[in-house]
């Protein structure tokens, strides 16, 4: 979080004063939120905070209880803080929050601050608003239904979601204008698909307020339409949503086989398309293997962009878990994030949901996060499947990434990249497998063993030298380990 609005102080002079005066501009800060605030939100979250002064990087810190505290305030309090701490502390200020760490009392961690849109409230759960679109007049402000949490700066990048990541930054900046309409995109279940479309639309509300952007699942859709065809309602139905700017489904498979429904939105989709207004839309398959649909939707499903949000890669995952770490305060062995990583290789939604069952039952049974604690909290909340490493597996890994035919690895040539990749196969299935040298060599081209310990010897000496080659058996592991 950062201030951009300068006004009471210059920092350069805040960084001469001593804990006092730190002290006083802090009461200062919390005698105008206790103006501002209920007495019990104020006495329960915000006075038990202390302030431990602004460093020279512009950086205040507040040495903070617990991490319910920071949610509680930047859920509900976050607006306030935005314009009470640059006007006690200047502009530019940022704010970084100190907590400790969860079972080890004596340490902190600290934590920025949130990544949370303010360009819209929280996301609201009462089901009536959403089921009848007709209740505020096309004129009247719109509720997105965007959960705030759901930011691009959240989203974590890498090879798997690049292309998604990169077409929805495009969209946010310049909706409905760009040659992405309709942007359609496909995956499994928790991959992040929801995360990305909502980053959109909260973009977007961001850069522009008054922007009518609505998120909703296709079921969602489903029962509106069913209401009002029941209510002789479906000219109004379709009014609304033709009045949409943005448009965010979710699931559009549960489409699949509701012909008249289909139909309608058929029609919508075609005024929106028209009218230059944005429309992006998840599925779980690509629109060629989508099923019970009437052509002519697919057909427009096509017209934009498709980009798949494939599962996260090992890297992806290690890095969503140190993030998930950090955030939460806790204190992991990265040996224990780690094995973690590699085994939990789904979705995104797993990997938190781990994290969450780690850090409860460390703290109901009071001891520390350790790899066996992994594997238990694995065995009870995720299907794990053992995957079985084969000379096989081990073959078409080595040829898929190097671009080579498996049937190459048993000619009798000195190419250097049948060579390579001869060499990079005896050595992960040595690794790997139970076979004998004479075993692997029998299998790899009918090469002896002496053969064979050459080539494991040379891979292991090269990869202490070879950046890319070190670099290439960390990509060729992470395929065999799935």
């Amino acid at each position: 979080m950062e201030f951009c609005k300068r006004k009471s102080f210059l920092i350069e002079d805040l960084h001469k004063m001593g804990s006092e005066q730190h002290v006083q501009l802090w009461d200062q800060c919390l005698t105008i939120i206790k103006d501002n605030i209920n007495p019990e939100a104020f006495e329960s979250l915000f006075k038990p905070i202390t302030s431990l002064g602004v460093d020279s990087d512009n950086v205040l810190t507040l040495l903070v209880p617990s991490h319910f505290v920071i949610e509680q305030i930047e859920e509900h309090y976050l607006n306030l803080l935005k314009k009470v701490l640059p006007r006690i502390y200047g502009a530019n200020v940022r704010l970084v929050y100190r907590v400790q760490i969860v079972r080890q009392p004596e340490a902190t961690v600290d934590l920025t601050a949130t990544t949370r849109s303010t360009a819209v409230k929280k996301m609201q759960q009462e089901m009536p608003d959403l089921l009848d679109p007709f209740k505020q007049r096309v004129y009247d402000e719109l509720d997105p239904r965007l959960n705030p949490i759901y930011t691009f700066e959240s989203y974590y990048q890498g090879a798997s979601n690049m292309l998604a990541r990169t077409a929805a930054e495009s969209i946010a900046a310049n909706p409905g204008r760009n040659t992405f309409n309709p942007l359609f995109l496909f995956g499994e279940s928790g991959v992040g698909k929801t995360h990305l479309i909502q980053a959109i639309g909260l973009r977007i509300k961001e850069n522009n307020p008054s922007s009518r952007v609505l998120y909703l699942s296709a079921h969602d859709f489903l029962v509106q339409y069913t209401d009002a065809v029941r209510n002789n309602r479906v000219n109004d139905f379709i009014s609304f949503y033709q009045s949409i700017d943005v448009l965010l489904m979710d699931d559009i498979q549960e489409f699949a086989g509701k012909t008249q429904t289909q139909n309608t939105f058929f029609h919508i989709f075609n005024h929106l398309h028209q009218s230059n207004k944005q429309l992006v839309l998840t599925c779980d398959r690509p629109p060629v293997e989508l099923v019970g649909m009437v052509s002519r939707l697919l057909t427009r499903f096509k017209w934009g962009l498709t980009a798949e949000v494939e599962r996260p890669d090992y890297k992806l995952r290690y890095d969503i878990l140190m993030s998930k770490v950090h955030r939460d305060g806790l204190s992991i062995n990265e040996e224990v994030i780690d094995y973690i990583a590699r085994n939990v290789t789904d979705n995104v939604r797993d990997l938190e949901g781990v994290i969450v069952s780690l850090m409860v039952r460390s703290s109901v049974l009071k001891k520390e996060i350790s790899i066996d604690m992994a594997d238990q909290v694995l065995a009870a909340s995720v299907k794990m499947v053992q995957k079985q490493i084969t000379i096989d597996t081990i073959k078409e890994a080595v040829c898929g990434y190097y671009g080579l035919d498996v049937s190459r690895l048993l000619e009798r040539t000195r190419k250097r990249e049948v060579v390579v990749a001869r060499q990079m196969s005896m050595y992960l299935a040595k690794k790997y497998t139970s076979l004998s040298l004479a075993g692997i060599g029998d299998v790899l081209g009918k090469k002896d063993h002496a053969t064979v310990l050459h080539a494991c010897k040379t891979i292991t000496e090269q990869i202490g030298v070879d950046k890319k080659l070190r670099a290439d058996l960390e990509e060729i592991e992470q395929r065999i380990q799935g």
